[in-house]
């Protein structure tokens, strides 16, 4: 099999989490206009599935690997991993919550739209405090970026499987 040439953008860590950032905004705000909409719950299950799937793997791709290069090149301001550790594990419980009921149940709308405005702020924090603070240092994003995308494909393929 040739090897074919990789975009900045698909090798480059912070791109890469900057990508799937963009990406599950666009899914929050979906949900958001199916609720507007009083849209059918099982299009609104399955996107919020969707929405726990992307970022399930998007946290483990961050916890597994670039949080742990991230708290090697900022010593200093290590804090801005531990902060995004815990937020994480809010979010994680938030995800089981709503993975582990339905749209018909009273706060599942609640549930989804207190996750995504989590997420917001979440996001706000890594885009405006970490990545900049990542790109002035020594960190190889193109080398680390490359094994988050090969990391992500084998988590999305596993709980393909699962399902």
């Amino acid at each position: 099999m040739a090897n074919t040439p990789k975009t900045a953008a698909s090798t480059d860590a912070i791109q890469l989490l900057t990508a799937d950032h963009k990406e599950v905004k666009a899914l929050f705000k979906a949900y958001e206009q199916l609720v507007e909409a009083e849209g059918d719950d099982e299009e609104k299950q399955q996107l919020a599935l969707e929405i726990c799937t992307k970022l399930t793997v998007h946290a483990t791709v961050e916890e597994e690997l670039f949080y742990p290069a991230a708290r090697d090149v900022l010593e200093d301001d290590e804090d801005l991993v531990d902060e995004a550790d815990v937020e994480h594990a809010c979010a994680k419980d938030l995800m089981a919550q709503i993975m582990q009921s339905a749209p018909e149940d009273p706060l599942y709308d609640a549930k989804v739209k207190v996750l995504g405005e989590y997420i917001d702020h979440h996001v706000k924090e890594e885009e405006g405090e970490m990545f900049p603070k990542i790109k002035k240092s020594d960190l190889d994003v193109e080398a680390l970026g490359e094994e988050m995308a090969q990391r992500k494909e084998e988590l999305l393929a596993e709980m393909e499987e699962a399902q």
